[in-house]
């Protein structure tokens, strides 16, 4: 499995926004969706704000592919679930420290057990 490069990680990880267009079944991607992303040490983390009825989740959780473009960066990925508690309590962790500023009505759904099942981790395809 490929790893991300410093500069992918720190331009990705501090975009406001990550657009993601997941992958069908058919290999043809969906519409691009803006959604928030994270970083975790050598790892960038996304969430269904929807919890599991976000449409671009369910598509990117059928087929594990997506091509994501945030921070200038384009890149094709593997979506891992993430199931590790510590994991999820480090990503909450990052999503309240990003995206304080937009208040307690968009971060709180964010950090919810809704929403912390539907933790994907990006992984680069070469």
């Amino acid at each position: 499995m490929a790893s991300w490069i410093n500069e992918e990680l720190a331009r990705i990880g501090t975009a406001e926004e990550l657009e993601i267009a997941p992958l069908r079944d058919d290999g043809t991607p969906r519409a691009p969706v803006p959604i928030w992303v994270v970083r975790d040490g050598d790892d960038l983390y996304i969430r269904s704000y929807r919890g599991s009825d976000g449409a671009w989740y369910r598509t990117a959780r059928a087929g594990h592919r997506a091509h994501i473009a945030a921070g200038g960066i384009d890149k094709d990925v593997t979506l891992a679930e993430e199931n590790d508690s510590g994991v999820n309590d480090r990503i909450d962790e990052a999503y309240r420290a990003k995206y304080h500023r937009y208040g307690s009505t968009y971060v709180i759904p964010m950090v919810a057990a809704q929403a912390r099942a539907t933790t994907l981790k990006l992984l680069p395809r070469p």
